[in-house]
């Protein structure tokens, strides 16, 4: 059941005091045997940063079972209100430990980048969020779909990367790399640093989703949505 925005029942909540709900609900979930599986990074564009009224981007946590598979199918009512968006996804073969990492240390510490997906899904009704309640609603994440054509992230320019974003082969909207703080390693480490003033790193092995190159689209029962980026390839998930 989605439930009221919590800067409405608290409203002089802080940040730090949102990304503590976060921690306490992922403490629950890794404690009933879920694995965190990796970060994701949002309002990573200007736009949306604009549109809640914030200058810094936000985070959550990836748990494996949000994990979907490529081209798999998600059943709609196991989620509340859910959006689709395109993302650069990277896996890190090193640990970046904040508070000073840069975004060469990311492409360096990347074993390799994927196409992804994310379901954004907002336990607060009718999306009615701002910046505290997304937060806490651990950056309004849902689940994440990763493509299959691994690269290496130093073999190309990432800001040039073109993605074009289709729901049921209809054409929604574009990105690039550019368009998350100018380059989607620069998210990766906003991210380490940001962590470090928690005491969290980012580990090997993790996924990082880097941040939507465009806007989010609502799916809904029947959609099929299938982000083609340049040099990456595609990922595709659809909704029953």
């Amino acid at each position: 059941m989605p439930v009221a925005p919590l800067t409405e029942l608290f409203p002089n909540i802080s940040i730090g005091e949102a990304y503590q709900v976060q921690m306490k609900n992922i403490h629950h979930k890794v404690g009933d045997g879920q694995k965190i599986v990796g970060k994701k990074i949002g309002l990573t564009s200007y736009a949306m940063q604009e549109l809640l009224g914030v200058e810094q981007p936000d985070y959550g946590h990836l748990l494996n079972t949000m994990d979907v598979p490529n081209n798999g199918v998600i059943p709609v009512n196991t989620l509340f209100q859910p959006k689709v968006e395109a993302e650069i996804a990277f896996v890190l073969k090193k640990d970046l430990i904040g508070p000073s990492v840069t975004a060469e240390d990311v492409l360096a510490a990347t074993d390799y980048i994927v196409p992804s997906l994310e379901i954004v899904d907002s336990r607060i009704e009718n999306w009615k969020i701002k910046l505290h309640d997304t937060i806490a609603d651990n950056a309004s994440c849902g689940l994440f779909v990763l493509g299959d054509r691994r690269r290496d992230p130093n073999a190309m320019d990432l800001t040039k990367i073109e993605m074009n974003f289709y729901k049921n082969d209809e054409f929604m909207n574009k990105g690039t790399g550019a368009d998350v703080l100018g380059h989607p390693a620069a998210c990766v480490a906003w991210l380490a640093n940001k962590l470090s003033e928690y005491n969290v790193i980012l580990k090997a092995g993790e996924v990082i989703l880097s941040g939507a190159l465009s806007a989010a689209v609502v799916a809904q029962k029947g959609d099929r949505f299938t982000a083609e980026f340049t040099q990456l390839g595609k990922v595709e998930v659809t909704f029953n």
